[in-house]
C-alpha cells in the first residue's frame, strides 16, 4: 500500500491558516461571538467574510464520577444489550421466517458479552483510571475577524443601520 502524502486530505486543507483582517469585536464566550455573527447574517451581511478565532486554547477535563465494578458492569451490559438488540433486529428483518424471539435472545447474549468484556477491561486497567470524565477545548477569548474592507459595513449593521444603506459612500 502506498503512502501518498495528502491523499486523504480535504481539498484546500493545505491553504488553511489563521484568518487575517480587521477585528470586529472580542468576546469572552463562543456563544457571544455566535450571536454577533447571527445578527449580521439576519441583516444580510455576507457572513463568508467573517471568521471566529479562538485564542489561548486550553483543554479542560471535568471529572464526572468514580468508576466501580458495578457501574462498569451495568454500562457494559446496557451497551451490549443495545448491540445485541440491533443484531437481533437484523436477523428478524432479513430472515425468511421471522421469529421475534431472536430479539430477546440477542439482547440477552449481547448484555452478557458486554458485561463480561467491560469488567475484564476495567480489571486490567483498574489503577490507571478509576474515574469518568468529559473533556473539551475552550479559548480564553474569541475574536470576530472580518476581511479587509468590510468592517465598516459590519459595524454599521450591528449599530442598527439598514442593509440597503451604504455606510461609506464612494469618494468622488
Amino acid at each position: 500500500m502506498s503512502n501518498v502524502p495528502g491523499l486523504f486530505r480535504r481539498a484546500g486543507a493545505a491553504t488553511q491558516r489563521v484568518p487575517r483582517g480587521d477585528v470586529l469585536g472580542t468576546y469572552d464566550t463562543y456563544a457571544d461571538a455566535m450571536q454577533v455573527v447571527d445578527r449580521l447574517s439576519k441583516a444580510e451581511f455576507d457572513v463568508k467574510r467573517l471568521a471566529i478565532v479562538g485564542h489561548d486554547l486550553t483543554m479542560v477535563e471535568n471529572v464526572t464520577g468514580k468508576l466501580s465494578y458495578g457501574r462498569v458492569a451495568f454500562g457494559g451490559a446496557a451497551t451490549g444489550a443495545w448491540f445485541g438488540l440491533f443484531v437481533g433486529l437484523l436477523l428478524v428483518l432479513f430472515s425468511p421466517d421471522p421469529q421475534f424471539e431472536f430479539l430477546a435472545a440477542a439482547a440477552l447474549i449481547g448484555a452478557g458479552f458486554g458485561l463480561v468484556l467491560s469488567v475484564v477491561q476495567y480489571a486490567l486497567q483498574r489503577r490507571r483510571r478509576d474515574f469518568t470524565s468529559t473533556s473539551r477545548v475552550v479559548a480564553s477569548r474569541y475574536e470576530i475577524v472580518v476581511e479587509p474592507g468590510f468592517v465598516t459595513r459590519a459595524q454599521h449593521l450591528l449599530a442598527g443601520g439598514s442593509a440597503d444603506a451604504d455606510p461609506a459612500p464612494p469618494k468622488p
